[in-house]
């Protein structure tokens, strides 16, 4: 069964962050969803994929935080509200 988590942290440069490793492992686990930088440090991501796909990600996003590239990691569930048809979008 799929679910859905909402992901919101700050990192320190965000757009080599999303690109490099967000945008890149989503797409390879096959996690569908939207992830946006809200300003110069905010990220917010929405992960919707089976509970072992999503457990993988944080493993991979709180790697990239013992590095110190994040900060204020928030995750909580999710109530999906539209179909993402499948795939992993970069809203800017």
């Amino acid at each position: 069964m799929n679910q859905c988590l909402k992901i919101s942290f700050l990192a320190d440069k965000p757009k080599d962050f999303l690109d490099a490793i967000i945008k890149k492992n989503a797409r390879e686990l096959g996690i569908e969803g939207t992830v946006q930088a809200l300003n110069e440090q905010a990220i917010n991501i929405v992960a919707c994929s089976s509970k072992e796909v999503l457990d993988e990600f944080l493993d991979i996003l709180h790697k990239g935080s013992v590095d110190g590239v994040l900060q204020n990691m928030a995750i909580e569930p999710f109530l999906k509200n539209k179909d993402y048809r499948g795939v992993f979008r970069v809203l800017e």
